[in-house]
């Protein structure tokens, strides 16, 4: 969805019906942007989770990893130019919860939004509360390479995010090269061991899954991601509009492999991963340290 504007977006969101009116974060008023504490957020997400399931499936997945190998299936990423404006629909199945999942993208210190590493946090400043539901200013600066010479841009956009739905948009607020930067993404369940323990069932809920499965089912994530974006005048006009496109796509589908490498990490403590310039990633037991005295 490309949003005509951020006031049409929130006013949009606003038309929700609520069980209660907004309240502001005592962090808006009584900390600057700096001084958010980021653990503030963590602690808020814990009420729309259950930490002690969490806790169990990652046992499920560590358990299972050593006799059948969980392997994500390439991302999908499709792309689409119009009118300068570029769309990349992007679909992938990751091998651990979804609330581990949306936990990484909320992360100050990693997401909320999809460029590849090295992202700086500068601050996170909420603008909204409402139950799952939260508005928040992030600004960040990621490094980019343009034209052999390598400089930090920086970042600022409104996120909307629903720790409950595990749904998120974001957009623009201020950004040099980009004349439009916004998207949303969703994490959805995925019952991947539903036909072997629940033989003909399906299962529609993770409690429903937890029954015919005997607790005993791994829940992966599926996560798919709407992102749009153009460059101002005159990056929008070839070749610049090119390398531009390049580049953020580039730096998406890295992004994409770094946290396919990081759930591979996850399932398999005491396993160091690397990957090469195709994104091929090899593991290797970590080396242990003896003494020699």
């Amino acid at each position: 969805m490309v949003f005509t504007g951020f006031g049409s977006w929130v006013n949009q969101n606003n038309e929700q019906p609520r069980k209660a009116k907004p309240k502001k974060s005592e962090n808006v008023e009584s900390k600057s942007e700096s001084e958010m504490d980021s653990n503030d957020d963590y602690d808020k997400m814990k009420k729309y989770y259950d930490e002690e399931e969490m806790k169990i499936q990652d046992q499920l997945w560590i358990d299972a990893e050593k006799k059948h190998p969980w392997n994500d299936a390439p991302p999908k990423v499709k792309v689409t130019t119009k009118n300068g404006l570029c769309h990349m629909n992007i679909e992938l199945t990751l091998g651990f919860p979804p609330d581990k999942v949306f936990g990484f993208f909320t992360d100050p210190s990693n997401g909320p939004f999809f460029l590849s590493p090295p992202l700086e946090n500068k601050s996170r400043k909420v603008l909204m509360e409402d139950g799952p539901r939260q508005i928040a200013k992030v600004k960040k600066t990621v490094d980019w390479k343009f034209l052999g010479s390598s400089f930090a841009v920086p970042i600022s956009v409104i996120v909307d995010e629903n720790r409950k739905d595990l749904t998120a948009k974001y957009k623009k607020k201020k950004m040099i090269l980009m004349k439009v930067f916004e998207g949303s993404y969703k994490v959805e369940p995925v019952y991947v061991d539903s036909e072997r323990l629940c033989k003909n069932m399906e299962p529609k809920s993770p409690e429903e899954y937890k029954r015919c499965s005997g607790g005993q089912g791994r829940i992966a994530s599926k996560v798919t991601m709407n992102q749009y974006f153009k460059p101002y005048p005159p990056f929008n006009l070839p070749p610049l509009s090119w390398y531009i496109r390049e580049v953020t796509i580039k730096n998406t589908k890295t992004a994409l492999k770094t946290l396919q490498t990081w759930g591979i990490t996850l399932r398999n403590p005491g396993v160091v991963t690397s990957t090469d310039k195709d994104g091929n990633v090899t593991k290797s037991r970590r080396k242990k340290v003896t003494n020699r005295n």
